[in-house]
């Protein structure tokens, strides 16, 4: 059963990893993120590095917010119509 579990975490990370290198669109990219995160996560907890997981789990979904909100504040910057000056 370990080993399972340990190849469900590579398979994780992997897919998170590529993910991330080939998607484009930004949030696209995060979920990615957070699904390489989650196989790390698996990864550490079958290592049996508890103390880790806890802080990982802890601070994981704060990355993912610290990542939303300039993703988020750059949308709405582009979607505001700016007027043109006429010369």
């Amino acid at each position: 059963m370990e080993f399972i579990m340990t190849i469900v975490s590579v398979l994780l990370l992997l897919i998170g990893a590529f993910g991330v290198i080939l998607l484009s669109k930004p949030l696209d990219k995060i979920i990615m993120f957070s699904i390489m995160e989650g196989g790390l996560f698996l990864a550490i907890v079958q290592f049996k590095y508890l103390d880790v997981a806890l802080i990982i789990a802890l601070l994981g979904p704060l990355s993912v917010i610290v990542l939303l909100l300039p993703i988020i504040k750059i949308n709405e910057i582009r979607s505001k119509q700016i007027p043109k000056e006429d010369n």
